[in-house]
């Protein structure tokens, strides 16, 4: 049955959401003309080298456009929650926004909370969808509008879009896309709701999939891994938390390679140049093109080599730190 907002004019749309992916779906809402009455987001928290307290981009946008902002830590009590409750707003939509909605939450608006999800559902459910399908070599993502409930991203299915996963995406320009694409989403399930033409489609049971947080332990590269597995992971892994190896006690960050022939003891150096590195994989090697020491910046393979040079045998570990 479809969901059906009773105005004919613009809903009145409370958003939660905290870093840039759900900035871009709170700016396409802004500008088709929906009112916004608040927008929830995290709490200021340290950043840069000063830890200096940083407002969320979805923070900034907001004071911009001036929408009143709340910051609480939880949505527990009913004082934590009395500023959504008072602006009484027809929907919430929530985009990354970092916290878990409790029942009487996803019940205060009367047309409930819809989630933007960056994942084609129910494929990664969870918190890293976008770099879980780099990683794992999935041909295609998405975006998920969904019905918000009391599960981990298990909301009926209110509108999918789909966009491939190119052989050179990385989390940052997936990200990119997926966010421009969760805005024109939202717009477009937001207008079909007020026609009365947005249908709820349960989740199936086959293919779920969950995407955990991303770990620092996990961008140590382990070379005894396929080559081609190691290339989506760099990918997956960019910006954080970057793969990471070790040679001579020094942690290489590998931010770009090719999958290319080649055999030997994995972690193995088997050919320099300024084209990159190339380092054998439990299957077939990997050329390393675009890498980085620390306290410097990220360098094409040629550039790296003249500041710490790498020679043939020598062997790439996992971190001590890991």
């Amino acid at each position: 049955m479809a969901a059906t907002a009773p105005e004919t004019g613009g809903l009145r749309v409370a958003f939660a959401g905290t870093p840039e992916f759900a900035a871009c779906a709170l700016e396409a809402i802004l500008a088709a003309g929906y009112e916004v009455p608040l927008v929830l987001t995290q709490p200021d928290r340290p950043a840069g080298r000063g830890m200096k307290l940083t407002p969320s981009a979805v923070k900034k946008l907001a004071l911009d456009r001036g929408i009143e902002v709340d910051q609480p830590e939880k949505l527990r009590t009913e004082e934590q929650r009395a500023r959504l409750a008072a602006c009484a707003p027809d929907l919430l939509v929530v985009a990354a926004y970092g916290l878990i909605l409790p029942t009487a939450v996803l019940e205060l608006p009367r047309l409930g909370c819809l989630n933007i999800h960056a994942s084609l559902l129910p494929r990664w459910r969870g918190a890293a969808p976008i770099h879980r399908a780099i990683e794992a070599g999935d041909a295609e993502t998405g975006i998920t509008i969904m019905q918000m409930d009391e599960g981990l991203d298990t909301g009926a299915m209110l509108l999918k879009r789909a966009t491939p996963i190119l052989p050179a995406d990385t989390t940052a320009s997936l990200h990119d896309r997926l966010a421009a694409l969760g805005g024109e989403c939202i717009v477009e399930a937001l207008a079909a709701l007020q026609r009365g033409e947005l249908v709820a489609t349960p989740q199936p049971a086959a293919g779920v999939t969950y995407a955990a947080k991303i770990g620092r332990a996990e961008a140590s590269i382990d070379w005894t891994r396929p080559a081609v597995d190691i290339e989506r992971a760099m990918r997956a892994f960019d910006p954080f938390p970057g793969a990471a190896s070790s040679l001579r006690d020094t942690v290489v960050k590998c931010w770009s390679g090719k999958v290319v022939p080649g055999a030997g003891e994995p972690g193995t150096v088997l050919a320099v140049d300024d084209e990159g590195i190339t380092i054998a994989c439990g299957r077939d090697a990997l050329r390393c093109t675009v890498l980085q020491r620390p306290g410097s910046k990220r360098l094409p393979a040629g550039e790296f080599l003249r500041g710490f040079p790498v020679s043939v045998g020598e062997r790439f570990t996992v971190p001590a730190a890991a």
